[in-house]
């Protein structure tokens, strides 16, 4: 299944509470696009958030965080790690 990196830009002061809790609200209902979100990373200074997925689609992905009420600015597929 494709991974995707997507990234959140407007979160600034986002605490570790905070983040763990949208990154659970996610999980709770992935599996209605079936989405696997795997992890989330934050700046707080900056407000960029990164999580990591697999997912069909970027969509799909969107669709989850627009749904949680935090949604992506972007999302990128990953094709190429090392």
């Amino acid at each position: 299944m494709p991974q995707f990196m997507d990234v959140h830009t407007h979160m600034v002061g986002v605490t570790a509470e905070e983040l763990a809790a949208a990154h659970q609200a996610d999980v709770e209902i992935q599996g209605d696009e079936g989405v696997d979100f795997q992890h989330a990373w934050a700046d707080p200074r900056t407000g960029h958030v990164f999580c990591l997925s697999e997912a069909p689609s970027a969509d799909a992905v969107r669709r989850i965080h627009e749904r949680t009420g935090h949604p992506a600015d972007e999302v990128h597929e990953i094709t190429v790690t090392a």
